[in-house]
């Protein structure tokens, strides 16, 4: 489930009002009160910073909240609450630099492999630190594991390096995308919202011990995405689908 909810805020100036809306994506788990949302605020009229900044309010607000908490309508209200000022700055930065140059951006994304991806501490890690930093992407559970990250270059690193610590050996960092754009990173990326993937496993064993994902499956989502190439990176081989 993946509505949008779009937010209208009226911004003041000296000689006129004018409308700006903000959208509010929202992606609900399975076990949602009792796992929290993935929230994300998007807006035109925002810059980068500004919608990084917006992003970590909302985050920080959603995680003050008591455990099982509905929390839908309270960061519908958080954002129509907070997002005006950012607005307001935000219109004053592009009357500033209405002349100046366009600057580039680029968007980084990084594609991790893992042996397996088991306990659910673990996960919740992954999820947690990929809300935190505004990423998208996903992760398949299962063995092997697939992580898939992307966003700005700083917010990868740190999530790269947070994954890791203290003692996860079996994992390496496979491939890395760079994409410079002239407009707002956010068009290039190939996910909506983080999301958990678990495929079909061979076996009749479920999420314990040693099975493995269904990779035929895993290699048409990754064609759905636009990064079919990616498979042989990961696998070593060229990945290919069956004739149904």
């Amino acid at each position: 489930m993946n509505p949008l909810l779009l937010l209208d805020q009226r911004q003041a100036s000296v000689s006129k009002e004018y409308e700006v809306k903000v959208e509010l994506q929202v992606l609900l788990p399975h076990m949602y009160p009792h796992v929290a949302p993935q929230l994300f605020a998007r807006s035109n009229a925002l810059h980068r910073q500004q919608q990084l900044q917006l992003n970590t309010g909302l985050a920080s607000h959603i995680s003050s909240l008591d455990s099982g908490e509905l929390c839908i309508c309270g960061a519908v209200q958080w954002v129509k609450d907070h997002s005006l000022p950012y607005l307001e700055n935000s219109k004053i930065s592009s009357e500033s630099a209405s002349k100046e140059v366009a600057v580039k951006e680029t968007l980084h994304r990084m594609w991790i492999y893992s042996h397996h991806i088991y306990r659910q501490e673990l996960r919740k890690k992954i999820f947690d630190c990929a809300r935190k930093l505004n990423l998208t992407g996903f992760c398949l559970t299962g063995k092997p594991g697939v992580i898939c990250v992307e966003g700005l270059r700083e917010n990868c690193e740190e999530f790269w390096r947070v994954i890791r610590y203290p003692n996860w050996k079996h994992i390496s960092c496979k491939h890395v995308e760079n994409i410079e754009t002239e407009g707002s990173v956010d068009n290039l990326r190939l996910f909506r919202a983080f999301e958990d993937l678990q495929f079909q496993a061979h076996g009749d064993y479920g999420l314990r011990n040693d099975y493995h994902m269904d990779l035929g499956q895993f290699l048409e989502f990754l064609k759905k995405h636009q990064s079919g190439h990616i498979f042989q990176i990961l696998f070593g081989v060229e990945g290919k689908l069956s004739d149904k």
